[in-house]
């Protein structure tokens, strides 16, 4: 099958964010429909999104793949990395070479594991509305040169999306705050990643097909992800989903 141009993916990109906009959504499956076009549309390897919570910490919301979220995982314990810089300074964090001492020197910890996984530069966007940042989206290269004006451009309108689409919910929802939607999203992903966890045991295979397996099922039934991983969790989900031989 011809690829489709990348023209076209980015108008599909937008429409399918679009979409998600006008439907009461799940926060966490939109966040991980966002990475997955940002590793699509743009000339990076991986993005993660980083959302904040009341005590002015990050906490890791969505990733494109397993090492990814590790490795910001790690940055959240270590308490640096550029999602938390721009999150912090509420301004992006234009290209960082990884490869360098000033990389080194300000995030000490995550440039060398960030290195080890073979990412060779980082690029991070607010998740900004007004005067109000509620997270960060983290761009990771893996091959020589600065990410282009134009794309980093396109970064940042695709994390305005997702600010925009989070804070959706307020309107939708009005009783309730844009902390309760962040933390009801991370308490989401924790059921999300248990049913990941659990499919994998169960098919013997990867957390990643354990997840794209899941995605799928929610897609083509309709169903929020967070509701189809608490169906894995209690035994009610599907055959075609729960039955390794399906």
């Amino acid at each position: 099958m011809p690829e489709v141009p990348r023209e076209e993916r980015l108008a599909s990109a937008f429409v399918e964010l679009a979409d998600t906009l006008v439907r009461d959504f799940d926060v966490i499956g939109f966040l991980h429909t966002l990475t997955d076009h940002c590793v699509d549309l743009l000339d990076v390897a991986a993005a993660g999104v980083l959302l904040g919570i009341p005590q002015g910490r990050v906490v890791e919301a969505a990733a494109s793949d397993v090492r990814t979220r590790a490795l910001e995982l790690d940055g959240v314990e270590w308490d640096e990395g550029p999602c938390r810089d721009c999150f912090h300074t509420r301004a992006p964090i234009a290209d960082v070479r990884l490869d360098t001492a000033a990389a080194r020197t300000r995030w000490p910890h995550f440039t060398p594991r960030a290195l080890e996984l073979g990412f060779t530069s980082v690029v991070a966007a607010p998740l900004r509305w007004q005067e109000q940042v509620i997270g960060a989206l983290n761009l990771f290269r893996d091959r020589p040169g600065p990410l282009a004006a134009g794309q980093l451009r396109l970064a940042q309108a695709l994390a305005d999306t997702a600010t925009i689409a989070i804070l959706q919910q307020r309107t939708v929802h009005e009783q309730m705050t844009v902390i309760a939607q962040l933390q009801y999203a991370l308490d989401s992903r924790v059921i999300i990643e248990q049913a990941k966890g659990y499919l994998a045991h169960r098919h013997h295979s990867s957390v990643d097909d354990a997840f794209t397996r899941m995605r799928s099922h929610a897609r083509n039934h309709g169903a929020k992800l967070t509701d189809v991983a608490r169906q894995v969790l209690n035994g009610t989900a599907g055959a075609d989903l729960l039955d390794p031989e399906a």
